[in-house]
């Protein structure tokens, strides 16, 4: 990199619907990685479009569920190194929204399953299963997959 480009992070929104004490896991499928992995509802960030707003997008395409901004509660943040891409991930809990759960996007997600916190799936993906420990712990912020 020259002293003249800048290094840029990539950033994504996670969503935790949160009912009666479980959450809902999506089942990644046909995309080339990780598919078969559990993880949550979630998005690359677009560009121009604030992290709230990526949530709310998401939502509606994965899960074809509106999201009201004033519903979403952020509980933790994750700076994040994977093996090509450094990413800051942004988590938030709804406990509401319209609609009813659906899968939005068949060919990318083949299940959208509801799982109580204290028995996850063992095919979650490791960074969401560190994630939703921190949740539970209340740990606002971690880093991953830097060899600590």
């Amino acid at each position: 990199m020259s002293q003249t480009e800048r290094f840029t992070v990539k950033s994504a929104t996670y969503l935790i619907p949160l009912k009666d004490n479980q959450i809902l896991l999506s089942r990644r499928f046909n995309t080339g990685w990780m598919d078969g992995m559990y993880s949550l509802i979630s998005g690359h960030l677009d560009g121009n479009e604030s992290v709230n707003d990526a949530m709310i997008r998401e939502a509606y395409e994965e899960a074809v569920i509106v999201v009201k901004k004033e519903d979403l509660m952020p509980v933790t943040v994750l700076h994040r190194k994977s093996p090509d891409a450094e990413y800051i991930d942004f988590f938030f809990i709804i406990t509401k929204w319209d609609g009813e759960i659906v899968i939005g996007e068949p060919d990318k997600c083949d299940s959208l399953t509801w799982f109580y916190l204290d028995n996850l799936p063992d095919n979650i993906l490791p960074y969401i299963h560190e994630v939703l420990n921190n949740y539970k712990n209340g740990v606002a912020f971690s880093a991953s997959g830097w060899g600590e």
